[in-house]
């Protein structure tokens, strides 16, 4: 098949769950398809990845979106329009023109959206259009809106009802709609008109590659938070972690040290290693694997968002045992006390934690059972698999 795909981000180099899922994807179905890749780019300096893309893609082109999302002009654009800040800051005039015209010349069979705010592009076509939620946006942005400013919370509830608004109205335009999990298929089918064209491609793991490292845990009780810093519900769980489970830990074992690893740290983030010593915050690192191998426990208080995330999935692959919330492990399939310890408060996750620290042959059971869960159910050639039956099927 003839594949037009379009992305917000450049799928490479993989420094957010998206650029992972799409990259592997990309590099399975281009075995079967010709897939020619539209994403956006925030700076010029991010087309030095394009040839690893072409490696896998018939052709790659970019289009540069503002590098800050708040500026002035993104701002004012949603101001006037329809649609909400989200869909406006990743709006490029450009690409609109691009996309059509290589939609008359190309004669594709498909078109596979990542992300509903980039739906806006596509003209209308005859051509099925796959749409793939990774996250269901209004739901992280109400849980941020929750909390903040009462200054600012009208214009976000604002904003985020224009979000649902536009989310909802592309699940029902296009032909297929792609869910995470199970459990998103389940609250998508019950928004759309048509519940049958809801399906389930979960997000993967490379797990021969991550079960390459061999385990190296340090003397000290090493504690890991893992997460892309751009995404709101990663930058709620490490405050979550630091401010109240921490403590908690530290109690019970004075010389556990926390490592917090992800990109684009904010300042507050940055900030919890200035103000005690046995946290470490280490943004973006060249190999994940490092880390997970020297981990005791990978700490996971997730409690808002969609979607499966890929910190679980690859932790479970490192042979690295995980404590997690209910939310963050949420549509897996996993289980609690046989491939993860689960719990929805402090003093719970606290003391899971101490427990598997404490205790070297519940680790290795988690670390035996997650590894053999995550090689059967999620690896990237059986998730690929998935997504090539959906392709087939439109195709027929």
């Amino acid at each position: 098949m003839k594949v037009l795909m379009l992305t917000p981000y450049l799928p490479y180099p993989l420094l957010s769950g998206g650029q992972i899922r799409t990259y592997n994807l990309l590099k399975k179905l281009s075995k079967h398809h010709e897939i020619t890749l539209f994403a956006l780019i925030k700076e010029e300096e991010e087309k030095q990845y394009i040839p690893e893309l072409e490696k896998y893609c018939a052709s790659v082109r970019v289009f540069k979106r503002s590098s800050k999302p708040f500026t002035l002009g993104n701002i004012v654009k949603t101001g006037f329009s329809r649609y909400p800040f989200l869909v406006m800051r990743n709006y490029v005039p450009g690409a609109v023109r691009a996309i059509r015209e290589e939609l008359d010349k190309g004669k594709y069979d498909l078109i596979h959206a990542e992300t509903f705010y980039m739906m806006p592009h596509i003209p209308a076509s005859p051509i099925p259009v796959i749409l793939v939620e990774q996250t269901i946006e209004y739901l992280g942005y109400e849980s941020f809106a929750s909390r903040a400013n009462l200054l600012l919370k009208p214009l976000l509830y604002y904003d985020i009802k224009k979000i649902r608004r536009w989310e909802t109205h592309y699940w029902n335009l296009c032909h297929t709609l792609i869910a995470m999990s199970e459990d998103d298929r389940r609250y998508l089918a019950a928004r759309v008109n048509d519940p049958d064209k809801v399906k389930v491609v979960e997000n993967g793991v490379d797990t021969d590659w991550f079960m390459q490292k061999q385990r190296q845990e340090t003397d000290k009780p090493t504690l890991l938070s893992v997460g892309t810093f751009k995404w709101l519900p990663n930058v709620e769980a490490v405050d979550f972690l630091v401010q109240k489970i921490w403590g908690l830990v530290k109690e019970k074992l004075p010389d556990a040290r926390l490592l917090i690893v992800g990109n684009a740290p904010t300042k507050k983030v940055l900030g919890y290693q200035n103000s005690d010593s046995s946290i470490q915050v280490l943004g973006r690192v060249d190999d994940i694997r490092d880390y997970f191998s020297q981990a005791h426990v990978l700490v996971a208080p997730v409690f808002s968002g969609k979607g499966t995330r890929y910190k679980i999935l690859e932790a479970m692959a490192s042979g690295t045992p995980v404590v997690a919330t209910s939310v963050a492990v949420e549509g897996l399939g996993v289980k609690g006390g046989k491939h993860v310890l689960i719990s929805d408060t402090a003093q719970g996750m606290a003391d899971a934690i101490v427990q598997l620290i404490s205790d070297s042959s519940k680790r290795r059971q988690l670390a035996e059972s997650g590894r053999e869960f995550v090689r059967k159910n999620y690896d990237w050639s059986l998730i690929s698999k998935k997504l090539d039956t959906i392709y087939q099927s439109i195709n027929r």
